[in-house]
């Protein structure tokens, strides 16, 4: 049996013209079981929606991707801490000096850039 990779996406939308919606739809065509987070919904996409990533019902996370403002990126990042995924990607409007300055205190690599673009897929197409 193969394993999925998994990616949580965090700021999961259910307007389908948000990039939190774009990626959910293009991690899911790329094969990864996706995990929407997103505490204001019930499903993102036809997949349960989940309020925080501490509900996300997996041992370990492949990738952690953001779609929030930075103010709620900061306030994010000691749970992303604690469940330690191999993979942070802060998406564009996700991080400032604030963030940064965290994520380097917790020890946090993070990976400031487009996760739908480093899945060889144009946000446009999907």
């Amino acid at each position: 049996m193969t394993t999925r990779p998994t990616c949580a996406v965090v700021g999961a939308s259910r307007d389908r013209s948000k990039f939190g919606n774009i990626s959910v739809r293009a991690h899911l065509q790329q094969g990864y079981e996706v995990f929407p987070v997103n505490p204001h919904a019930d499903e993102v996409e036809g997949l349960p929606a989940f309020g925080a990533l501490a509900d996300v019902p997996v041992e370990s996370l492949d990738r952690v991707t953001v779609y929030l403002p930075p103010h709620l990126t900061l306030e994010l990042l000691d749970e992303i801490h604690e469940i330690a995924p191999t993979e942070v990607w802060l998406n564009p409007g996700s991080v400032d000096e604030d963030v940064r300055a965290r994520a380097e205190q917790l020890g946090i690599k993070i990976i400031e850039a487009c996760s739908i673009v480093d899945l060889g897929v144009s946000p446009d197409a999907v």
